[in-house]
């Protein structure tokens, strides 16, 4: 069981980035997912969720009206787009995996966004 982040880099501010994250060995259709981002010495802060349909999606004021959360359940993955980047969103970013029904959650490895010009 995986969850795989790609998608960060080096971005400037104002700019752009997508981040995937896909699943193997289980699938994410009765799972919510949910976007953290991490900086050093801070605590993980939730960034985006989704349910499991899709069709409800929640944002902190920090993100929100800049990122925008979305799944493709048929492949497996979940997106996170960054827009209007800022240098305070510079962290490393994880998917989280939450069973609809009571099980265990799943972490990704991460993958670090750095917003500098």
């Amino acid at each position: 069981v995986q969850l795989v982040e790609s998608g960060g880099g080096l971005a400037q501010p104002g700019g752009s980035l997508r981040l995937s994250c896909a699943a193997s060995r289980f699938t994410l259709y009765s799972y919510d997912m949910r976007w953290y981002r991490q900086t050093p010495g801070k605590e993980r802060e939730l960034v985006a969720a989704i349910n499991s349909a899709g069709d409800s999606i929640d944002y902190p004021d920090s993100v929100k009206g800049r990122f925008i959360m979305s799944r493709d359940n048929a492949k497996n993955t979940v997106y996170l787009q960054m827009n209007s980047l800022k240098p305070e969103d510079t962290a490393v970013y994880y998917c989280n995996a939450r069973p609809v029904a009571a099980g265990r959650y799943y972490w990704g490895q991460g993958t670090q966004v750095t917003v500098s010009s």
